[in-house]
């Protein structure tokens, strides 16, 4: 099975790291945010996924590790870079 899912993922990887320019050339309808446990990696992804059930449970981990007011200035997901691809993989073929 993993060698089935590897290139999804590392497509999907691809395709979210092309988001590691400046805030200003992210496109229209899409967030940066900055995911990893210790070191902090930059995604774009799409303002949609901000609405999924499987994200908000993300987004309520980041909210009570970090609260509103975090020194990234940006929108933090404290989970491995590896789940973070898994569900945005899942996200996007949805």
């Amino acid at each position: 099975m993993m060698a089935i899912r590897l290139p999804r993922i590392l497509q999907a990887k691809q395709n979210l790291l092309r988001g590691s320019s400046p805030a200003r050339d992210v496109r229209k309808g899409y967030v940066a945010v900055y995911v990893g446990e210790e070191e902090k990696k930059r995604f774009v992804i799409p303002v949609s996924h901000l609405n999924q059930p499987s994200f908000q449970e993300l987004l309520s981990k980041a909210e009570e590790e970090f609260g509103f007011d975090h020194q990234m200035g940006g929108l933090t997901i404290p989970c491995r870079e590896d789940i973070f691809i898994d569900l945005t993989s899942r996200l996007n073929a949805s």
